[in-house]
């Protein structure tokens, strides 16, 4: 198992879990696709840590970056993604402080 800190919890990868699927788990929001690599939809910031991949993923990945569909964690790591939740109540301050929110 690996550590996982993200831009507000942290959390253990499980042995037998993506960084994708540990990231669903613990209510992170990452838009994904096809689960493989293929896409770059869940191209996430690595702020720090090392990553590897069994096969080179056909998206792009540049330095500080990783696709957590396909990504192994082999390292603790961080990352720059945020959980739902904590989206949504900074949707609605920015909402109430624009004068917007009834």
């Amino acid at each position: 198992m690996s550590l996982v800190r993200t831009t507000d919890t942290q959390f253990q990868l499980l042995d037998s879990e993506t960084l994708l699927e540990g990231l669903e788990r613990t209510g992170h929001q990452v838009e994904y696709q096809c689960r493989s690599g293929y896409c770059g939809s869940c191209r996430i910031p690595l702020v720090y840590g090392q990553v590897t991949y069994k096969e080179q993923p056909l998206a792009y990945v540049a330095p500080g970056e990783v696709l957590p569909c396909c990504c192994t964690v082999t390292e603790p790591i961080a990352v720059d993604c945020q959980r739902i939740s904590n989206i949504q109540e900074e949707s609605a301050d920015q909402l109430s402080f624009s004068g917007l929110s009834s």
